[in-house]
């Protein structure tokens, strides 16, 4: 699933030549078997134009074959790794040509003979609308048949219409169009069956080189796009049809509509693309640029194996039977792309070769009504598809379904009722009604899907109104964006209902405010950027980046099994507490108002690595207050692909490039800025909730997804600054109070959203708000004892100006250190052990220094023992009040002291209480 090099140097005929081209190409393509070459003699072979592509079969296997141009001069074309043997025939005798230039005059010479010239055309070169309807077209039936396509290639379909006494002909149509089996014999497509008892004709059409399709297959080529729009154009001219055609479908059969989309079929009425992707290398193939090696390319698997010749049980089956245009069509299998090595060998973006299967960069070209829907959090095709929806063309309808959940929340029931009511508007033409036979029968038909109880279908919205016109002004008049809040957390827990509804005008949603939350020393996470100095160490925190420490993924079932209610609350969920030590992580306060976040969101973070490169994956959760962490959603980023494209760059969706040339290592020693876009969601935080931000090695928080990321050699450790002049943040999209969705006012149970799974939340064991102090000639370091974990059995403070650890007894909080160098800047970090093991050290403290006693005028002893009390896990770590009634100074407190003169003089509660005032003066 990854993009093929552009063609170089092809120039496209201009539009007005389209219909002569596309007529030369078909009549040479036809005459190639009678006409003589040369030499007067007939080829043993059948050579092809296509859209950029020649084929030849019928060549003896092993064959030298070669194209030449108008001018009889061979042609040199771009042959990759993950294409057929270059120039040779395969096994079954067949050769594919691809990426040949538009042009008329090219023949083929092979086993000493000349093919008679065929002509080669562009996607943009379309046939004359009378070559849809011309006499030697086919008449299809209701069932199994063949569409054929501007090269001659045919399509194997299964056609279903709906009960003429009910609804008369002519009829509207359907296609559902992909490389599954959607062809297969029997009724429509699953997730288009209830469109024949609605009055439609559903046909399940496959792309060339899948099943009883003939030619070869690659991932999205140009050709299946076009072979779409000649299948509609096919299908509106059929007597039976009425001339309006709409494509139906989720995932494949939704992604592919958009694909055809783009050529504009002239009766191509509506597409509602459910459960797709924005761009094939971003949103799901290489996300940040790392290989999702887990249902990316175990899905790009199943298409390589799909594509050999008759792969199908039910194709061997019809072969067998004696189906000799499916068996005929086999015959160019042997050419299809190896999608795996195509994957393998193109780790960066290619540019105008990706943007080809980009559809973000082409949905401005539909220019028909659109319905897009799908769940933030696709275990399948990922969540990134709504950032496309700016990209839609002004003017042209789109209707767009977002919610929290998995692949199929667009199927769930009131959501398929918006998809028939925009069916029924766009292509039916008429007011939405739902069939009494699709109300009785399909919310049982979706417990299939969803699990649970059947959920009746809501009602019709439009029957009220007189006149279709009215009920479609209506059906216009309303907000076109929907969005399902809190989706599992209605009615029944983990069942496809939300809790509440918004509408809005576009997406993202206008007024949104890019709400900035700085990363701070001890995991927290506020509203101001640190003061922390950058040469202090406090001013950065680490980690370990190790992706062996995780699961790799978070699921053991199967795909359709994440789709039921039950695996909600299932044993098959493994969504594992963070590991001490091997993440970095920041928690804000509790928030004390209702707030709705709704876009995308950018973690803009300064980054050192003892490596030159590394893997990211940042994600936000919920801390509730019942000690659970909820999953909101998640983004990654190879560190070496943090070049920015700043046309498309926003500060709430950073775009990288992607590209090899723009591919850098970390600089050695050096914190350098890095931003890693979470992909869109919508997640409401009630007061007394928190947010929290992990930072990651990929893996362990997606259901299929894994990734392949790089391996570290020895023990690599990240950091990641928080200081003045690195101010490491995520910026995150915040509605305005007026657009906050009215929700219950407590938290849904956990897990009931669905596919944003809970775990307890377990802050780190690690100490706290370490100061230290001087007085006299000593320094007097404090702590706070970790949120969890009880009290330790010991303390490991280091020194680390001298590098030297002392341990400390566990129910005591300070330690004096003695005779320190005068002049020396030190710094300290405290470890907890717990039953021999040390959780990860905390944060330095702040940087102190004991001048010469020549300088200095008065000192008087700060406390040597200091009590302190835990926050709660999930609270904010406010300074805890000590035995002796004073207040151990805190890292940013010293760090104010520090500023007024280069002696410290602290002890005593006056001092302390006086930099408190100034502190609060300064906040």
């Amino acid at each position: 699933m990854v993009a093929s090099h552009p063609v170089i140097g092809r120039v496209a005929p201009p539009r007005r030549a389209a219909a002569v081209v596309v007529v030369i190409a078909m009549a040479l393509s036809v005459l190639v078997l009678a006409a003589p070459t040369p030499a007067a003699a007939v080829v043993p072979f059948v050579v092809h134009g296509s859209v950029n592509q020649v084929s030849v079969t019928g060549l003896t296997p092993g064959a030298t074959v070669a194209l030449h141009d108008g001018a009889d001069q061979p042609v040199t074309l771009v042959h990759h790794d993950w294409d057929p043997a270059e120039n040779v025939a395969d096994a079954q005798g067949a050769y594919l040509f691809r990426e040949v230039p538009a042009g008329t005059g090219y023949t083929v010479v092979a086993e000493s003979q000349q093919s008679a010239p065929v002509a080669v055309t562009t996607m943009d070169d379309a046939p004359a609308p009378s070559f849809y309807d011309q006499p030697s077209m086919p008449v299809l039936g209701s069932g199994f048949g063949y569409i054929p396509t501007r090269d001659g290639t045919t399509l194997s379909a299964n056609i279903t219409f709906p009960d003429e006494a009910t609804y008369p002909k002519p009829w509207p149509v359907l296609v559902d169009y992909s490389g599954y089996d959607p062809s297969q014999p029997g009724g429509a497509p699953s997730e288009a069956a209830m469109f024949p008892l609605q009055g439609y004709v559903v046909v399940g059409l496959n792309t060339r080189g899948t099943t009883c399709s003939g030619g070869a297959f690659d991932y999205f080529e140009s050709l299946q796009s076009t072979d779409g729009y000649d299948a509609i154009e096919m299908l509106a001219n059929q007597p039976w049809a009425n001339g309006d055609v709409g494509m139906v479908g989720i995932s494949y059969m939704g992604i592919s509509q958009l694909f055809v989309g783009q050529t504009r079929p002239p009766h191509l009425r509506a597409i509602t693309p459910l459960s797709v992707i924005a761009d094939t290398f971003r949103s799901t193939l290489y996300p940040g640029g790392i290989l999702n090696d887990g249902f990316a390319l175990s899905w790009a698997t199943e298409r390589v194996d799909s594509a050999k010749p008759a792969a199908h049980g039910w194709v061997q089956n019809r072969i067998a039977n004696g189906d000799a245009t499916c068996a005929a069509n086999q015959t160019l299998r042997l050419q299809s792309v190896d999608l795996l090595r195509k994957i393998n060998d193109n780790p960066y973006y290619l540019g105008a070769g990706g943007d080809q299967l980009a559809p973000r960069t082409f949905v401005d070209k539909i220019n028909v009504p659109t319905f897009i829907g799908g769940a933030f959090q696709d275990e399948q095709t990922g969540g990134q598809w709504s950032s496309m929806l700016k990209d839609f063309a002004p003017g042209v309808p789109v209707r767009a379904f977002l919610t929290n959940g998995v692949h199929t929340e667009s199927l769930a029931p009131q959501d398929i009722v918006r998809l028939m009511e925009f069916i029924d508007f766009y292509v039916g033409k008429r007011i939405p009604v739902v069939a009494p036979i699709v109300r009785l029968g399909a919310p049982s038909v979706l417990v299939g899907i969803f699990g649970g109880s059947p959920i009746p279908l809501p009602p019709d919205r439009f029957t009220s109104y007189p006149s279709y016109a009215a009920a479609l002004a209506a059906y216009q008049a309303e907000d076109p964006v929907r969005v399902v809040w809190e989706n599992g957390a209605g009615l029944t827990p983990g069942a496809p209902q939300g809790t509440a509804e918004s509408n809005f005008a576009a997406w993202p949603v206008p007024g949104t405010i890019a709400t900035p939350f700085y990363l701070q020393p001890d995991g927290k996470l506020g509203a101001a950027p640190t003061t922390i100095a950058d040469d202090e160490a406090r001013g950065a925190s680490s980690y370990v980046y190790d992706p062996s420490s995780k699961r790799d993924s978070t699921f053991d079932g199967s795909t359709s099994q994440i789709w039921t209610a039950a695996t909600q609350t299932g044993p098959d969920i493994h969504w594992d507490p963070l590991a001490e030590g091997d993440s970095s992580s920041y928690v804000t306060p509790p928030f004390t108002t209702e707030t709705a976040l709704a876009g995308q969101g950018s973690v803009d973070l300064w980054l050192r690595s003892s490596e030159a490169d590394t893997d990211l994956e940042v994600t936000l959760t919920e801390v509730r207050p019942d000690g659970q962490e909820e999953y909101i959603q998640s983004g990654w980023l190879r560190a070496s692909h943090r070049a920015l494209d700043p046309a498309e760059s926003t500060d709430l969706a950073p775009f990288h490039t992607d590209t090899q040339a723009d591919a850098a290592p970390l600089p050695s020693g050096e914190f350098v800025p890095v931003r890693v876009g979470l992909f869109p969601f919508a997640h409401v935080i009630r007061p007394g909730s928190s947010l929290r931000l992990n930072i990651e090695a990929p893996g362990g928080n997606q259901p299929f997804w894994t990734f392949d990321t790089i391996t570290p050699t020895g023990t690599q450790i990240n950091e990641i600054g928080h200081s003045v002049g690195r101010p490491s943040r995520v910026l995150l999209p915040v509605l305005p109070s007026s657009l906050t969705p009215s929700v219950p006012s407590t938290v849904p149970v956990c897990p009931a959203l669905r596919n944003q799974p809970c775990r307890d939340y377990l802050p780190a064991r690690v100490a706290t708000d370490v100061a230290a102090v001087a007085s006299g000639a000593d320094l007097h370091v404090s702590w706070r004892a970790p949120g969890r974990g009880g009290q330790p059995d010991s303390y490991l403070v280091t020194n680390l100006a001298t590098g030297d650890t002392t341990e400390v007894a566990g129910d005591v909080t300070s330690l004096v250190v003695p005779d320190v160098v005068h002049a020396t800047a030190y710094s300290f970090t405290v470890a907890a052990v717990y039953d021999g093991d040390t959780a990860p050290a905390s944060d330095a403290s702040l940087s102190v220094q004991v001048d010469d006693p020549a300088t200095t005028t008065t000192t008087t002893a700060a406390p040597t023992t200091t009590t302190t009390t835990a926050a709660p896990a999930g609270e904010p770590e406010e300074q805890a009040v000590g035995s002796t009634g004073t207040l151990p100074v805190t890292g940013l407190q010293a760090g104010l002291l520090v500023g007024l003169g280069s002696v410290l003089v602290v002890g005593g509660i006056l001092v302390v209480a006086a930099t408190r005032r100034r502190r609060s003066s300064t906040t």
